[in-house]
């Protein structure tokens, strides 16, 4: 008889349990923006760019991390109420705000967050002949004096799908090549598409730029450019 109410009282329980999490409230609100300068997105690998939400007034906080897209942009699904934004140190091609940024989130929200790059990529140019895909760009220099950076190198990255990044190891690059330096203001350089015969009817290659920073782990790209031929 002891052991009937036992499981009779731990079945009531278990359930009165599963109901009150059934009844948590939904995260109901959505973040969206960009990381850019003087509005301009900042294109980087993709979720190698992070950076920290922390929410006040829920107990121990803890940071929620967020990932930044390739594109430069980002979305998080999140609760209404009272943050604050941290950008993780040594996190980005660029100087990030060192005061934490507060704001309110009520509903859905698109917050864009400045940032101050080394350096920008100007007037990328990509073309397509005979098995290569040529490019060329120049850079404009934005951090200046103690905290300037130099160029390490600057990469022309293929692949055959739309993510795109020069990280060694992954699946962001079929093929890649690094471009004269010496004069920033002009950088070209050209790369042969590796033949795949698993996809023989593929038409179109994906293309970007992107500059390595003496001390600086992330990389600045142009955005993804769609070659078709």
């Amino acid at each position: 008889m002891k052991s009937k109410i036992y499981f009779l009282l731990l079945g009531t329980f278990l359930l009165v349990t599963s109901c009150e999490l059934d009844n948590f409230d939904e995260p109901d609100a959505i973040l969206t923006g960009n990381i850019v300068f003087n509005g301009e997105p900042i294109p980087v690998a993709r979720n190698q760019v992070r950076f920290e939400l922390w929410q006040s007034g829920y107990g121990t906080p803890a940071p929620i991390d967020v990932a930044v897209a390739q594109d430069g942009s980002f979305s998080s699904r999140l609760f209404s109420g009272n943050y604050k934004l941290a950008f993780l140190a040594s996190e980005g091609p660029f100087i990030a705000p060192t005061d934490t940024i507060f704001f309110n989130l009520n509903g859905n929200t698109t917050r864009d967050f400045e940032v101050n790059p080394y350096f920008m990529i100007r007037n990328p140019q990509f073309s397509h002949a005979s098995n290569i895909v040529s490019a060329s760009c120049s850079l404009e220099q934005i951090v200046t004096g103690a905290d300037a950076r130099n160029v390490e190198r600057v990469t022309l990255v293929i692949n055959r799908t739309q993510f795109v990044d020069a990280n060694s190891g992954g699946e962001g690059s079929i093929a890649q090549v690094d471009g004269d330096i010496s004069d920033l203001n002009n950088i070209s350089m050209s790369v042969e598409i590796p033949t795949d015969e698993t996809k023989p009817d593929q038409n179109y290659i994906f293309a970007r730029i992107g500059v390595k920073l003496q001390g600086v782990e992330d990389m600045i790209y142009t955005q993804v450019e769609k070659l078709t031929f």
